[in-house]
């Protein structure tokens, strides 16, 4: 990128890029010659500079689902740096960019998974583009296997009350990831047990099993999960006994 267009995106001076469209009409075009590159628009989403972001948007609307070397849409920038209002101002414009895959297929929502949602970006994400949250990575994780592998407990809780409101509710908690793990394989894991009983209130099936066989409760007991035993057992009601689950002290 010329740097006269990156800073002009870092300070967010529109003036400035207008005086380098009248110097250069194409200066924005070149950008769709290159596959992968840091666009002034992933600039500005980067720094936070909505006003530019927004101009730029709307000279080239392409930008906004070009991804960089890293991978990266400007909505994947934004999230990433906690620019709440630079990414809501996104999705009103355009709400399927939620859906733009980055790298290892992840959704700027994978993002907000790994991080966590300090900012509350969360629930307004959702309202704007609730379908986002049936979306998978390339090692067929939703979103609620990668905020339970971060043990984001605050996303975890979000994405389950949403689900807990929809037709799909039950088929994305219990989505198997590449390894055949559900939501519940891994808060089990994890050793969340606060987790597992939202989970189970949302009818995750506790009789799924992974490539290795296992169920959540097998789990648990292989990595004696105190826990995470004491709740499932809860769960299976009077037939625990079936299950030998037999707590060390």
């Amino acid at each position: 990128m010329d740097q006269s267009l990156r800073t002009a995106a870092r300070a967010g001076d529109i003036s400035d890029l207008y005086s380098l469209i009248h110097r250069d009409g194409n200066v924005l075009r070149r950008f769709d010659k290159v596959e992968f590159v840091d666009t002034p628009l992933h600039t500005a989403a980067e720094e936070g500079c909505i006003a530019f972001a927004i101009e730029v948007m709307s000279l080239k609307a392409s930008f906004a689902r070009k991804l960089n070397r890293q991978g990266l849409s400007p909505l994947h920038l934004a999230v990433k740096n906690g620019h709440k209002e630079m990414a809501l101002r996104f999705l009103e414009i355009d709400k399927d960019l939620a859906h733009v895959r980055g790298k290892n297929s992840e959704t700027p929502l994978h993002f907000i998974s790994e991080v966590g949602n300090p900012n509350g970006l969360l629930d307004r994400f959702l309202e704007i583009c609730p379908e986002c949250i049936r979306d998978v990575t390339i090692k067929n994780r939703t979103a609620l296997h990668i905020a339970l592998e971060n043990n984001r407990l605050d996303v975890c809780r979000v994405l389950i009350r949403k689900l807990t409101k929809k037709e799909y509710g039950r088929e994305v908690v219990n989505q198997k990831d590449e390894d055949g793990n559900t939501a519940l394989h891994i808060a089990v894991i994890h050793n969340q047990p606060e987790m597992l009983k939202l989970l189970l209130n949302c009818k995750a099936d506790k009789h799924a099993t992974n490539q290795a066989g296992s169920t959540a409760l097998d789990v648990a007991l292989q990595h004696n999960k105190i826990e995470s035993i004491i709740v499932l057992c809860g769960s299976f009601g009077p037939v625990v006994s079936n299950f030998n689950c037999k707590l060390e002290k």
